[in-house]
């Protein structure tokens, strides 16, 4: 969460879930979703998808 303050300057919020659900969303859009991938992201895989237009 630091590393997208530091780069892209908003806050990030987590919000919790239920039953194992991580998802990252930006400006309503899916950035990853744990359920579809069967796995975490790595920090560099979510800000690279950030930072695409």
């Amino acid at each position: 969460m630091a590393r997208i303050k530091q780069e892209f300057g908003v806050e990030s919020r987590l919000i919790k879930g239920d039953n194992g659900v991580f998802d990252v969303k930006a400006d309503g859009k899916m950035v990853f979703s744990k359920h579809k991938a069967g796995r975490f992201p790595e920090h560099e895989e979510v800000l690279s998808k950030l930072r695409k237009p």
